[in-house]
């Protein structure tokens, strides 16, 4: 059995941490000049984000065999279509499309995972 409640309420926090510490990023970086401090200030949304990826690796790790095996599958469609998309819009900016940020990537992953695990959820019914 999961604990999925006390998982959320993490997510939750550590989300919003992630929130808050963009807009200070963005709030520094708009009046500091080049150099490390400026570096530092870009990286400052990092830090919550590692505490999402703590919560969501003990949440995998408290799911049953099932759950796992679905979030395996889940996460190996993410992994083949983000390099498939990836890879082929890299393709495309060779042929003049426009550049994309690196920021693109990761909704794309997640979004690609909450697809493939839902799919293997349906499958698993």
């Amino acid at each position: 059995m999961t604990r999925t409640r006390p998982f959320l309420v993490q997510f939750a926090v550590a989300m919003t941490a992630y929130v808050v510490a963009v807009i200070i990023s963005s709030v520094l970086l708009a009046s500091l000049a080049e150099g490390p401090l400026r570096t530092l200030c870009a990286l400052i949304p990092i830090v919550p984000m590692i505490v999402v990826a703590i919560t969501v690796v003990r949440q995998v790790r408290q799911l049953d065999e099932l759950a796992r095996a679905i979030h395996l599958e889940g996460l190996a469609i993410a992994f083949v279509g983000t390099a498939l998309i990836t890879f082929s819009y890299g393709f495309l900016e060779t042929a003049g499309f426009p550049r994309l940020s690196m920021f693109f990537v990761w909704p794309l992953l997640a979004s690609l995972w909450a697809i493939g695990t839902r799919i293997g959820w349906r499958r698993y019914r």
